[in-house]
């Protein structure tokens, strides 16, 4: 799902309010519990989106389900945003936090398409490899294609190497 510019701009604050209050840690633990927990759960997503159910019912529900597991600068940004009438978009807002903070603590995502099961030994060693390559922190998402017959290819941001044999 593309993210807006206003749940950048969201995302954005939040880290921000991170960094000034040394918590980016720990609100970074916040919005992935939140996000995960959006992510197994459509009906909640549609529940937030929905324009029928008033946004206090919606604020009762975050609280509910989070509060009790968030540090209170998480819980007072859950607040604002449901005030404002922007809960609906709190799923890209999780999204576009996650990001925000891999560019801040110089994380790049790098996709990597392989035909077969690499063992443990090879996946450290690629990831070694990918990390001194781009000298920047690695968070490696291997993705097993059937429709490959050897090889891998890896991306980068925009970028492919293709190493693959497809015939």
């Amino acid at each position: 799902m593309p993210t807006t510019k206003a749940a950048k701009r969201y995302a954005t604050a939040l880290l921000e309010l991170a960094k000034e209050r040394d918590e980016v840690e720990d609100i970074l633990e916040d919005i992935e519990f939140i996000h995960n927990t959006l992510d197994d759960s459509q009906e909640l997503v549609v529940f937030l989106k929905s324009p029928i159910i008033k946004f206090d019912d919606k604020t009762e529900a975050l609280e509910t389900l989070f509060f009790d597991e968030i540090t209170e600068p998480t819980q007072l940004f859950l607040k604002l945003l449901a005030r404002k009438d922007r809960i609906n978009m709190l799923h890209q807002i999780t999204e576009a936090f996650v990001e925000k903070y891999k560019d801040y603590a110089g994380i790049i995502t790098v996709d990597v398409f392989i035909a077969r099961e690499m063992n443990d030994q090879q996946r450290e060693s690629l990831h070694q490899n990918l990390e001194e390559k781009t000298q920047k922190k690695v968070d490696m998402n291997i993705i097993q294609d059937e429709s490959l017959k050897g090889g891998m290819a890896i991306r980068i941001d925009d970028t492919v190497i293709d190493g693959t044999v497809k015939h």
